[in-house]
């Protein structure tokens, strides 16, 4: 290795042409993300390609050590840089001597598939997910249908940022042609559907506005395309089916068209949002909830797995109950989730995200937003005399919030949100009412979930993947509840100056 390590170096310099620029803060709690650059933002970038190149010598390093052989799928996201990027990390893995496959452009499902399909049991997806562009990243796995953990993440941050790289040669590289029609076969083999549904296929612009058309088509949807032209600008909004702007986007063609669903993709495609025929944007973990109740009618007993910013849904719902299934609140995370899935042999896990993991028979237990579509469609299909805003009305009623992200810096997050949880412990401790009644539960998996006794829940934690701190509320009694809650929960944080503003509220 003839490149140093450092984590500051100034772009149109000698420094950044022939040093490894890579910032430690990159390497989160189950995938990387860095800052990469994007013109007229005035904002130094956290890593130059040659860091790129370190990062897949380390990636090599790691999966050699951990003994699960040289094959890795690589593949990237619709966006401007990451074909540079991800050829950086493939010279990076090959000096480590791992044996390449590279999907070319890609959904990051799509690689994980390519696992499987490929036999290769290690991934390297370059993608920055839903964050605005600018922002690269990479998901990465060594042992499918899994993604790295915390503790994966912090060996390979240990490797890279020490230069600890078994450089031994021998890598290969084998581009493979023609993989998407292999994955969407594979992806609609007999789920055709017999009801008509006109269903809006929302994209942003994405890479999905690639794959999802033709997938939703091909199980024997009608199809009403919405922004799916790739453009890698994002010209109208970032694709992000949590995001609001996205979200009224779909509303509105739903409602000009009269289709019966709309269907909403990230930039990667493993997550998918929903508004049903009435222009309901239906928050992702109600739709896991209608999902839930679907899949536990076929599956007395089910068993599933939901991260902490979920709906209490999952626990009180009547239907839920009657038909056995049983509920694991656990950490947010596409990581996390999945692996807890896997552990506790859940047939499902959600996340309020739109992050959707199905095991067999559903799925191979990765998250691929085309098959929470293509789940949504058959649930719609099993119910020929319901519309999706009926089967929706069937719900109990909450009133939550969306994910709301105030800024919080990378190096604080975390002690913010351990801040609030001491906070709130000692108004427990003294026995004090909180939002106007006593908590009776404080959930620690994850942050901190503060549960009044009618119910209603506030729950703050640190993002895994960006500068911010992550808030959710939902009351099961009224609206006036919710905002009671929210405005106790923003009350602790605002004793901490290094909360900044949200990115958007309720």
């Amino acid at each position: 290795m003839s490149f140093r390590i450092v984590e500051d170096a100034t772009p149109n310099s000698f420094g950044f042409e022939t040093d490894a620029l890579i910032k430690a803060s990159g390497f989160r709690e189950y995938d990387a993300r860095w800052w990469f650059g994007h013109p007229g933002s005035g904002k130094a970038p956290d890593l130059n390609l040659i860091g790129v190149q370190a990062l897949g010598m380390g990636l090599g390093t790691l999966i050699r050590r951990m003994g699960v052989g040289p094959d890795i799928v690589t593949g990237h996201d619709f966006r401007s840089y990451s074909l540079s990027i991800k050829l950086a990390l493939v010279s990076g893995l090959m000096a480590a001597g791992a044996r390449v496959k590279d999907i070319g452009l890609a959904l990051s499902p799509m690689a994980y598939f390519a696992q499987f399909a490929l036999n290769a049991p290690s991934v390297a997806m370059v993608t920055a997910s839903h964050n605005e562009n600018g922002w690269t990243g990479v998901k990465m796995g060594a042992q499918r249908p899994l993604t790295f953990g915390p503790e994966e993440m912090s060996a390979l941050k240990e490797i890279v940022l020490g230069g600890d790289f078994d450089l031994v040669g021998g890598g290969a590289y084998q581009f493979i042609a023609d993989f998407r029609n292999v994955y969407l076969g594979d992806l609609t083999a007999g789920k055709k559907i017999t009801r008509k549904l006109r269903v809006v296929a929302a994209c942003g612009n994405g890479t999905a506005g690639a794959f999802a058309p033709q997938a939703l088509e091909s199980i024997g949807c009608e199809v009403i395309p919405l922004d799916v032209e790739l453009d890698n600008t994002f010209p109208r909004y970032n694709p992000n089916p949590e995001d609001m702007k996205m979200l009224h986007a779909m509303r509105d063609k739903v409602l000009e068209t009269g289709a019966d669903v709309g269907l909403g993709f990230d930039g990667d495609g493993d997550r998918c949002g929903v508004v049903d025929n009435l222009g309901n944007e239906i928050f992702a973990d109600k739709v896991g909830a209608m999902l839930a109740r679907d899949i536990s009618s076929l599956y007395p007993g089910s068993k599933f797995v939901v991260d902490v910013k979920s709906t209490g849904l999952f626990q009180t719902d009547s239907i839920l109950k009657a038909n056995g299934a049983t509920t694991d609140y656990w950490k947010t995370g596409h990581s996390h989730i999945k692996r807890r899935v896997a552990e506790q042999g859940a047939i499902a896990g959600f996340e309020k995200s739109g992050h959707f993991f199905f095991n067999p028979p559903i799925g191979r237990g990765y998250d691929d937003g085309l098959v929470t579509a293509t789940a949504v469609c058959q649930m719609l299909d099993r119910n020929p005399e319901k519309s999706m805003a009926d089967l929706y009305a069937a719900m109990p009623e909450t009133f939550g919030t969306p994910t709301m992200s105030p800024h919080c810096a990378d190096d604080v997050k975390y002690d913010v949100a351990e801040r609030v949880l001491a906070a709130v412990r000692d108004i427990r401790s003294r026995d004090e009412l909180f939002a106007g009644q006593k908590i009776v539960d404080l959930v620690t998996v994850n942050g901190v979930r503060v549960v009044a006794e009618d119910g209603t829940w506030g729950l703050v934690r640190a993002s895994s993947n960006k500068p911010e701190l992550v808030v959710v509320v939902e009351s099961p009694v009224s609206s006036t509840r919710r905002r009671e809650m929210f405005e106790a929960i923003d009350a602790v944080l605002r004793r901490n100056p290094e909360v900044g503003a949200y990115n958007q509220t309720f």
